[in-house]
């Protein structure tokens, strides 16, 4: 019997009895879209949680810091030795060190707080950093800042009752900034000296030209990079030195009898990775080394632990309904057998292959878990549509995790499910179609 014949067959006898078929079917689609909603519940989070990660920054980035308890006798400073040592292990495609500063901007009344992260200019290009206005640092040949877009929001008017009441009003492109470097030596001129002691010498302020203001975030969102004023480390470097000369920079470490080394060492290592499959194992041998490293990736790894038993327990709760759903199918064709039992004994005295009969019934099968799955599919994309609209509704698409929603259903899902929901069809008819196989033609034949 050829397959073209052994397919008619299996359709048009599922459809005289279409009743008890429509309902084994219901069965099939209630646990296809249980379970592919469940399974998109739990791949919608994933995907938001990681969207979440990159926002704050990338994931195959590293970020090596000074250990915070220093008592061994070898000191480990960040310096351009270690740097060649990380740029030497496998999978790691790039370093860069940052030299952070901290420094007080003054504009009329208003003055604030600068984090200063002077970099290699190379570095810029790959932060993906969403130029406002002017450009990024490193074209000029003297030191430029570029400032991240929340860095306003770090000015207040000490003079005012309420001093952080507003933003302030200030052009940090085109307004004159000066920046105070030595702030020790800032607040120590406002006091009168101690007895015995030499009055401090407010120290020059310094104006700095602007080379780029950071764009605006879109709906408010949080930027990495908005509370940091960017320069060109090579530029920084000599200005530190010759605004502190003889004198221990701020945040840099100092010698037993007080006094400044010659080398300025860096405050923060970034290193990438080449994936993030490899992410922990170069963050654990910079630890082993005795440097804090931290990543993105670290916290991901432990949320997605977490989530990963959501995920089971979802997709657990969908695969019940689709095995009540496979009894529902090893019963329709068990009465399909004990009602076709002269059919098939007929079949079996007219010389129809064993094989043929038990394909006919797996066919039966499949197509009550085709059908059952492209009905349910369908179903699965309407009620995550109602997910995502209801979520995005609610919380602006904070929930929703953006363009994918709550509710992500991915192409491998859909193609899965259907072919499960095919074969929980043939496998809950295989038992049935063997017994068709094996029953007695004669015996069939007399049967009323």
């Amino acid at each position: 019997m050829k397959l073209l014949d052994l397919l008619r067959m299996s359709s048009s006898n599922l459809w005289k009895r279409k009743v008890r078929t429509v309902l084994t079917v219901l069965g099939v689609v209630i646990g296809v879209a249980s379970i592919v909603v469940m399974v998109s519940l739990g791949l919608g989070l994933s995907r938001s949680m990681i969207e979440q990660y990159e926002s704050y920054g990338s994931l195959t980035q590293i970020e090596v810091n000074e250990p915070w308890n220093s008592e061994d006798s070898e000191e480990k400073r960040l310096d351009d030795k270690l740097v060649k040592e990380i740029e030497s292990l496998e999978y790691v495609e790039s370093v860069h060190p940052v030299l952070q500063f901290s420094a007080l901007a003054k504009y009329g009344n208003y003055e604030g707080y600068l984090q200063i992260r002077g970099m290699a200019k190379e570095v810029f290009e790959d932060m993906d950093i969403k130029i406002g206005e002017g450009r990024l640092p490193g074209e000029d040949d003297k030191l430029t800042f570029f400032y991240g877009n929340q860095v306003l929001q770090n000015f207040y008017n000490p003079k005012a009752s309420n001093p952080y009441s507003d933003t302030p009003d200030i052009d940090l492109m085109h307004d004159p900034i000066f920046i105070i470097f030595d702030q020790d030596a800032y607040y120590q001129s406002m006091y009168p000296p101690e007895e015995g002691q030499p009055a401090v010498k407010a120290p020059k302020k310094y104006m700095i030209e602007t080379c780029g203001v950071e764009a605006p975030n879109e709906e408010d969102s949080w930027s990495p990079n908005g509370w940091y004023t960017y320069c060109d480390m090579e530029q920084l470097m000599p200005q530190l030195k010759k605004i502190f000369k003889n004198k221990v920079i701020p945040g840099q470490p100092q010698t037993k009898t007080g006094k400044p080394y010659k080398e300025i060492f860096y405050n923060q290592i970034l290193v990438n990775v080449d994936s993030m499959e490899h992410v922990m194992e170069i963050q654990n041998q910079l630890t082993e080394w005795g440097y804090e490293a931290y990543s993105n990736a670290e916290w991901l790894e432990s949320s997605m632990q977490s989530l990963g038993y959501v995920q089971a327990v979802l997709g657990g709760i969908g695969a019940v309904s689709l095995f009540v759903a496979a009894i529902g199918i090893t019963n329709t064709m068990m009465m399909s057998i004990y009602e076709r039992t002269k059919e098939i004994g007929v079949m079996k005295v007219l010389g129809c292959d064993l094989r043929n009969i038990r394909s006919l019934f797996l066919l039966e099968a499949g197509f009550i878990g085709f059908i059952g799955g492209v009905i349910g599919l369908i179903l699965s994309f309407l009620i995550s549509f109602v997910i995502n609209r209801i979520a995005g509704s609610a919380n602006q698409g904070i929930i929703s995790g953006g363009v994918g929603g709550i509710s992500y259903i991915p192409l491998w899902l859909v193609l899965l499910s259907l072919v499960f929901a095919i074969l929980v069809g043939m496998i809950a008819g295989f038992f049935p179609a063997r017994r068709a196989m094996k029953l007695s033609p004669l015996a069939a034949i007399r049967n009323e």
